[in-house]
């Protein structure tokens, strides 16, 4: 998918999607925005063009913030987050920008020849100190 011109986002994300083998190019803005649910990008290309206006491109951004009613035992199944593996991530001023209260953990990179892939998630801090409640 090539997505020209576009100043928002090549694809949006509202809910539990899974995203596999494709290629998403886009000349300004993000391929991918995700704002809710658990979004799993396996085996794709992801491309953000290379231009003077670089720093407005973004291959992925997430938008979406943790829920503060999840239950210890819905933390993996049920939590927002962007799960990335195996993924070509080209171009943009970074390779995730994250604007919810999401941080991006886990993070491991392999140089090949032609390309660098990707293996990360933008999910929750485990271990989130809520400073405004007393000990």
């Amino acid at each position: 998918m090539c997505f020209l011109f576009c100043l928002s986002s090549a694809l949006e994300f509202l809910s539990t999607c899974k995203l596999a083998n494709l290629t998403v190019r886009a000349e300004l803005g993000c391929c991918l925005l995700h704002r809710k649910g658990r979004l799993t990008i396996d085996g794709c290309i992801l491309q953000c063009e290379s231009n003077p206006l670089d720093y407005l491109s973004c291959p992925i951004v997430s938008t979406a913030s943790s829920s503060s009613e999840v239950l210890p035992s819905q933390t993996k199944s049920n939590s927002d987050g962007v799960f990335v593996s195996q993924t070509r991530i080209e171009g943009g001023a970074k390779a995730v920008l994250t604007s919810g209260d999401l941080a991006l953990q886990r993070v491991r990179v392999i140089y090949a020849r032609t390309s660098l892939l990707f293996w990360f998630d933008v999910e929750q801090m485990c271990d989130q100190i809520d400073h405004d409640k007393p000990l």
